[in-house]
């Protein structure tokens, strides 16, 4: 990305929110400030920002409300940072359309490291829009999406039409955190909530056959709450 993004802040605790500013303002990221849920709608609408930070207490209305309103008109990246630290928490921001989740009390230095993946997360789609391509390269591992091939190191390997699906709905998501009941809702659909056992299988044998001969690790569990496809640095 040749410019700095715009980053909007969502915080009603002052302390907090200047902590985030002078932090994004030492490391020359470009910031818009929102107090409450209004503003921060009014700032999202107007200024189309490349990520929100989110907290989800707000005075005057909930952030899972706001990220449903902004995931209705738009997929800009949505971070959420907050107090609430249960996986129930996570688990129902997540699926309300975040794509990341810090917990307060956290650190400059992870605010910035989750800055940089979403970042990077954010640049890798927007290239690959511009290019159109139908082929995914993720270090060793490339999905030709027209032919419904899949190889590592050049060499094919054989999924079942689950273990596609679910390699697929990773790969467009890369760097996104996908809970269980989003992927089982993308997989088998409606009323199959239950089968988060059948997910943990399919993923087993799904990272095998990935990550077999490779140096690499692609898929991140986040116990309790889902899974992550990582971004691997191509070779050159």
């Amino acid at each position: 990305m040749k410019n700095k993004p715009t980053i909007l802040i969502v915080e009603d605790d002052r302390a907090v929110r200047n902590l985030i500013s002078t932090t994004l303002a030492t490391h020359d990221y470009k910031y818009l400030l929102a107090q409450n849920g209004a503003s921060a709608l009014l700032e999202a609408t107007s200024h189309n920002p490349d990520i929100v930070l989110l907290d989800l207490g707000l005075p005057d209305m909930d952030g899972i409300d706001i990220i449903k309103k902004i995931r209705s008109w738009s997929n800009m990246p949505i971070i959420v940072i907050s107090a609430r630290s249960e996986d129930n928490d996570k688990i129902e921001a997540l699926d309300a359309g975040a794509d990341d989740y810090l917990t307060k009390p956290f650190s400059v230095e992870e605010l910035l490291a989750r800055l940089r993946v979403t970042l990077r997360r954010l640049n890798y789609i927007r290239t690959l829009s511009d290019k159109e391509s139908s082929i995914f390269i993720n270090g060793d591992l490339k999905i030709d999406y027209n032919l419904g091939c899949v190889y590592l190191n050049n060499e094919e390997l054989h999924l079942t039409p689950i273990e596609y699906k679910l390699l697929c709905l990773l790969a467009k998501n890369v760097g996104k955190v996908l809970t269980h009941t989003y992927i089982i809702h993308e997989i088998w659909g409606v009323g199959y909530e239950n089968e988060v056992a059948t997910l943990r299988v399919f993923m087993t044998t799904l990272r095998k056959k990935i990550e077999k001969n490779s140096n690499n690790k692609y898929i991140q569990t986040h116990v309790g709450i889902g899974y992550r496809m990582l971004k691997v640095e191509n070779k050159s």
